[in-house]
């Protein structure tokens, strides 16, 4: 059976599972649009043959559906005594384009390199990120169903299934505009209004220090600084909330490590996208259909020391893992970088005592804070601020333990001052005027910064 007469088939059966409750708009007549979009893939279907499938190019197929849709179109509207105008017509012929060869609505967001995140409610619910701003896009499904397709479309290249045995899936998408972008699709009866995809876009052309500095995220003199903490072999932490950018700052943290080094990066999504000739590349697998078969983070992180790595990189540090990370950057690994949940550098600290504690290791609580206090040596906090920038709004040193709490030292912060016309947040950068207590391993690696870094120039930003 080929692909096209496959996902008819899908289609009907769909369609009668979700009889009586099918998530559609507010009629369920169909309108003249639907009637010949139906007939046109129904006559794609019976003209399409294997040879179609054999074309790798997504061109060269747009090259050969166009016509035929064309021709259908013509046919369809003189028997039907329907027609619709040239704008109509058009977008029509990429809708149905995009169902065969894309992701059907998806698609054009997709497409669109404005665009960050694509978040599906339901058929009839779909927002946008664009410029760090959520946006409820013109996007519709026409049913349940209609988003199921297009959920089995992102996963069943990788092997994946999402139905009720299995209503949770992270998967990548392959291939495409947004070939490597990071899905989650969640369905019924898990989601109650309908099945819901998030995506989150792979940037092909990953963010340089540059663009940060020039997009505000940072000041020039923190780049700088950060840069020489990779240089010297710092163990860093990035924290920040969902969406804050952590991934993008780790990426370009990341880029700093010299050539020479070996790299080993451990993501549950490849997101990194690091130049260095010799970096190894691990991922997590979830279980099989039987429950059997995952390989977590932690595991990768355990079997990553055995691996000679010079660096380990952690993609995020969410549970149990993190005990063998602080224990690696203890034991002769140090230049790791890693990611975590948190809105301050303090929570983060807090945040790596719980996950510690989720490793099943009963160890003491001051055990645990020494731990970290001797491991981590700068945590560098990124916000998504309510104007939709995304900055790094801390830079703070781990000084080590005072008793029995970690000790926490600011070296830049971001001050907020108001908003402008535009409601965009006016602020600037302010350096607290401490050395950080390191300062010495930068001159044993003959690493030079400018002597005013850490004094209050009160430039704004």
């Amino acid at each position: 059976m080929s692909l096209l007469k496959r996902i008819s088939t899908d289609e009907k059966d769909d369609l009668e599972k979700n009889k009586g409750g099918s998530g559609r708009g507010d009629s369920d007549k169909e309108s003249p649009l639907d009637i010949i979009k139906n007939d046109m893939q129904t006559k794609l279907v019976e003209r399409l043959d294997e040879d179609f499938l054999k074309i790798k190019s997504d061109d060269e197929k747009k090259a050969k559906l166009k016509p035929l849709l064309e021709e259908f179109y013509i046919q369809i509207a003189a028997d039907k005594g329907m027609a619709l105008s040239s704008v109509e017509k058009s977008n029509l012929i990429i809708s149905v384009i995009n169902d065969v060869i894309g992701l059907g609505p998806l698609q054009p967001l997709l497409e669109d390199e404005s665009i960050s995140e694509i978040m599906v409610n339901g058929p009839q619910r779909t927002y946008i990120e664009r410029k760090g701003k959520l946006i409820l896009s013109e996007v519709k499904f026409k049913d349940n169903a209609h988003v199921m397709r297009v959920i089995e479309k992102i996963v069943s290249p990788l092997g994946r299934r999402c139905d009720e045995s299995s209503p949770i899936v992270d998967a990548r998408i392959k291939g495409g505009p947004a070939d490597g972008s990071r899905v989650n699709a969640i369905i019924p009866p898990l989601a109650l209004d309908g099945p819901t995809i998030t995506i989150r876009k792979f940037k092909k052309d990953a963010l340089t220090i540059d663009s940060l500095v020039n997009f505000g995220s940072m000041t020039r003199e923190m780049a700088n600084f950060l840069e020489a903490c990779v240089l010297a072999r710092l163990n860093i932490v990035v924290s920040g909330g969902t969406g804050s950018g952590k991934t993008t700052l780790l990426n370009v943290l990341s880029s700093f490590i010299p050539e020479d080094e070996r790299i080993v990066t451990i993501e549950d999504a490849a997101e990194l996208q690091l130049k260095q000739p010799h970096v190894v590349r691990l991922e997590t697998r979830p279980a099989n259909i039987e429950g059997k078969g995952a390989i977590s983070i932690r595991d990768l992180v355990k079997n990553s020391l055995r691996m000679r790595p010079e660096r380990v990189v952690i993609g995020e540090c969410r549970g149990g893992e993190a005990l063998d990370m602080l224990q690696a950057m203890n034991t002769g690994h140090d230049g790791s970088l890693t990611t975590g949940h948190a809105n301050t550098p303090r929570d983060m600290i807090s945040r790596l005592e719980t996950m510690v504690m989720m490793s099943g290791m009963d160890l003491p609580v001051r055990a645990i804070r020494e731990q970290i206090s001797g491991a981590v040596n700068i945590i560098v906090q990124q916000t998504r601020l309510k104007d939709g920038s995304r900055r790094v709004i801390a830079v703070t040193e781990v000084q080590g333990m005072e008793g029995d709490t970690v000790v926490l030292q600011d070296i830049f912060v971001f001050e907020q001052q108001g908003l402008d016309e535009k409601g965009k947040i006016i602020g600037r950068v302010k350096p607290t005027g401490i050395r950080p207590k390191f300062m010495t391993k930068f001159e044993e690696e003959g690493i030079k910064l400018p002597a005013d870094i850490f004094m209050d120039s009160k430039r704004g930003w």
